[in-house]
């Protein structure tokens, strides 16, 4: 498997696809977003990794800052913009009432989504799917970013309902970010 990530080394999706790069995403970077399981720009632990690499798939935990006043939605985004993909692959994403301020270690597994926490379609089922890169590939940046809606999104730019809506076509809907956030782990399999 490290002679495929060699061969696909230089090929990756890039950050210019990131859901933080979306014109409808634009936003004031208001947002504090953090995680008490690394640091921003740090190496994301084995146990938050995905099952077939060693992990456990156990999403980190997350808190962020008070929203804007006018927050109708929080929504959830984890990419990975090293996937040797045509866009960034996406690891997660959840919609999540203004109230909460924070998910707790597993809160965004699909067997118990955090109270507040309404799990969406991502890049392979539902929840959160932690690091695989490719072995061989070289260091992922693991994106996770807030956005604060004005709005809620409450159904899929293509018209599709939320729970089986393709997570792109989720983002697509999305808009009005009065503030948002992000914080970027890596992760490597060497």
């Amino acid at each position: 498997m490290a002679v495929l990530g060699k061969l696909l080394k230089n090929r990756r999706a890039g950050q210019v696809g990131l859901a933080w790069n979306a014109p409808n995403l634009a936003g004031a970077d208001t947002l504090a977003l953090s995680s008490p399981d690394f640091e921003h720009e740090a190496t994301i632990p084995t146990v938050h990794a995905a099952k077939r690499v060693g992990g456990t798939d156990l999403s980190p935990a997350l808190t962020w800052t008070a929203v804007p006043e006018g927050t109708a939605q929080l929504l959830l985004v984890i990419e990975d913009p090293d996937a040797p993909t045509r866009a960034p692959f996406i690891h997660g994403v959840a919609l999540v009432d203004p109230s909460v301020t924070g998910v707790a270690q597993g809160g965004l597994g699909d067997g118990d989504p955090a109270d507040g926490v309404r799990l969406l379609r991502s890049g392979m089922g539902r929840g959160y799917l932690g690091p695989a890169p490719i072995k061989g590939h070289g260091a992922h940046r693991y994106v996770f970013q807030l956005f604060a809606l004005a709005e809620p999104v409450t159904e899929a730019a293509s018209g599709t309902a939320l729970d089986s809506a393709k997570p792109r076509d989720v983002l697509a809907a999305a808009g009005d970010v009065l503030g948002r956030g992000r914080i970027d782990g890596w992760y490597e399999r060497t």
